[in-house]
């Protein structure tokens, strides 16, 4: 992995970090229009075994009251650790949980973000995870 602290792509790191910050801000605010600012479009999302092509409008307000979001009230990363780190690509190794209201947690993912950064924006580009 890559040690951020003596990264020549710190900027782009930093860059990203905010990014994956906002995206988990937005998320939990279940802004859907905030967090689609978060991505660079199309992304792609692979998890449960399908792989999901995102485009703007693709989530919907209502995701939030069904399936595997049911129980959900807040999500907070765990780790967010560089793999990979360019001018405009980075690659983060990350677990993410899950939490009720109560503060119990619901379940703990690994994942692989892919942000990247285009036309001046940093957004996620690519998921992979092991989340419903």
């Amino acid at each position: 992995m890559t040690d951020q602290s003596t990264s020549p792509h710190q900027a782009a790191i930093d860059g990203a970090m905010a990014c994956l910050d906002a995206f988990m801000t937005a998320f939990n605010a279940r802004d859907v229009p905030a967090w689609e600012k978060t991505f660079n479009f199309p992304s792609i999302r692979l998890a449960s075994g399908t792989l999901a092509l995102i485009e703007p409008g693709y989530h919907k307000p209502d995701m939030f009251d069904r399936g595997a979001l049911s129980e959900w009230d807040h999500s907070a990363w765990e780790r967010r650790a560089v793999i990979h780190a360019g001018p405009d690509k980075v690659h983060f190794d990350t677990r993410f949980s899950r939490y009720r209201a109560d503060g119990s947690v619901i379940g703990g993912f690994d994942s692989i973000y892919v942000v990247t950064l285009e036309a001046g924006h940093w957004g996620v580009k690519a998921r992979s995870s092991y989340a419903p």
